[in-house]
């Protein structure tokens, strides 16, 4: 329920689509508009409820409302999404979303008898209710949560869907490449997100619905800045993915990692922390893939082997194994799996003889906070962009290896672009990679010319990062703008 206090105040509207990782980065978003205009807004952040929800939602919520009072939440009752016909979790997820559609105008309208409603700001996924929005005439906006170059090949795609052939489907196209001149390098076809790579799924032809309303918004907040992209920002602006609202640059936008209440892990994350501290500077690579990452046991074994043959210091998240080599994600963390060497995880004696140099937890770490340490000089990462928003904020280079969503997208700029990341080659067929190629990326980031270089690009990019939101930075100005010129 929104407070009293809050109901004196114009109102930002906020609607996340599903998912703990959506709602911290809206709830975010919403902190930075309170940050500089707390004294004439309040911000109101519309929840589901039934799809994606983990036991993490409720503490998190409690602990922002509490700490924050000029945001409050509104959960929606709970809805079940029919699983007759079988559908991808992308397709039900945005079913899900779609059903909620009366929730939206039903708080919309309430919420509008008792404040002015200045914006309403949505996920792409909650693209249907760009209508309620408009049809309420409330300024409605998009919150792009990755970074420029992946809002332009989103903006591309409804022209690449036009293109392709009625019976396409990308992904087992191995030898096209998809062209975004203005935006990014040539991609792999089959390297689209997975919701775009099969016309058979309906989340295809949802993606291609989400992607054509883009330029229908009043505008796009894109948690990205100026410096980083510079090549997709230009080229946006150019026009080159024809005529779009404006875009707001206002990154880099990260979630402090206190906030994130990973309670359970309080003693594990004193422990790899402290250990850190313990390490010479820039010799720990610290490898992880994200909240939802994960690997067949004998991908984990690669990476055990490949760790341990570079000889170099480490600090690796292990989560639990996937039984299929085209899973990269897991729907909820689990700290209860086996991972000894009884349970067949790591190859024999791997834990005993990296003792010494080497250190893994099960499921989390403070991602944040580690990055920031002195003692870690490298990342393998999934390329989430977030990862990589706190990777360049801390200064730290990158090993790319994505898994699923944009990720593969992200990789692409990073490396050829931005140049912050070295690449890992993986099989076309399910994206493994052997051993003896993660002990080579590991020591061409950490102890070659290429590495030093790409060490210095990063640091650049973290000057460029904290003067965003200096005094007269990009972002601080694109905020700003977003304000005054949007909101009124």
């Amino acid at each position: 329920m929104a407070n009293e206090t809050n109901l004196q105040k114009e109102s930002i509207v906020l609607y996340p689509a599903p998912g703990i990782g959506h709602v911290i980065s809206m709830v975010e978003l919403g902190k930075l508009i309170l940050n500089r205009y707390s004294n004439r807004f309040s911000i109101t952040i519309l929840l589901t409820t039934g799809c994606l929800d983990t036991p993490a939602m409720a503490p998190y919520i409690r602990h922002v409302s509490q700490s924050n009072p000029s945001i409050s939440f509104r959960r929606f009752p709970p809805i079940r999404v029919d699983p007759l016909p079988p559908r991808s979790g992308a397709a039900k997820t945005f079913e899900f979303i779609r059903l909620n559609i009366p929730n939206v105008s039903n708080e919309l309208q309430d919420l509008s008898k008792m404040t002015k409603v200045r914006a309403f700001i949505i996920d792409l996924f909650c693209t249907s209710a760009l209508r309620i929005g408009k049809e309420m005439e409330i300024p409605t906006y998009y919150f792009f949560t990755s970074g420029a170059a992946v809002l332009g090949a989103f903006l591309y795609f409804p022209e690449v869907h036009e293109r392709a052939s009625q019976t396409t489907t990308f992904k087992d196209l191995f030898d096209v490449v998809l062209e975004y001149p203005g935006i990014m390098p040539p991609l792999n076809a089959y390297h689209m997100p997975e919701p775009m790579l099969d016309r058979d799924d309906p989340s295809y032809w949802d993606l291609v619905y989400f992607c054509s309303h883009l330029a229908k918004s009043s505008g796009i907040i894109v948690n990205t800045f100026d410096g980083l992209e510079p090549i997709p920002v230009k080229g946006l602006a150019d026009g080159v993915c024809g005529k779009i609202p404006q875009v707001y640059y206002i990154g880099p936008l990260i979630a402090k990692e206190k906030e994130k209440l990973k309670t359970t892990m309080k003693e594990e994350d004193e422990d790899c922390l402290s250990w850190l501290d313990q390490q010479p500077s820039r010799s720990v690579v610290f490898l992880c893939f994200g909240s939802r990452g994960t690997f067949t046991k004998q991908q984990i074994r690669e990476i055990a082997n490949g760790v341990e043959k570079s000889g170099h210091r480490f600090l690796w998240v292990v989560k639990e194994p996937s039984n299929d080599d085209r899973k990269k994600q897991i729907s909820e963390e689990s700290t209860d799996f086996v991972w000894d060497n009884n349970g067949g995880l790591f190859p024999e004696g791997f834990l005993e003889r990296t003792s010494e140099r080497g250190m893994v937890v099960k499921s989390w770490a403070p991602q944040i906070e580690v990055l920031n340490k002195e003692a870690v000089g490298g990342f393998v990462t999934h390329c989430g962009w977030n990862s990589v928003l706190e990777a360049v904020v801390a200064g730290v280079p990158m090993v790319a290896w994505p898994l699923y969503a944009e990720q593969h997208m992200n990789r692409n700029v990073l490396v050829k672009d931005m140049r912050v990341a070295i690449d890992v080659e993986q099989r076309k067929e399910d994206g493994f990679v052997s051993a003896d190629e993660v002990e080579r990326r590991i020591r061409e980031l950490m102890e070659s010319e290429h590495g030093t270089e790409i060490r210095e690009h990063v640091m650049k990019m973290k000057e460029f990062a904290s003067a965003a939101w200096g005094k007269h930075g990009t972002s601080a100005i694109a905020l700003e703008k977003f304000v005054h010129q949007s909101i009124g």
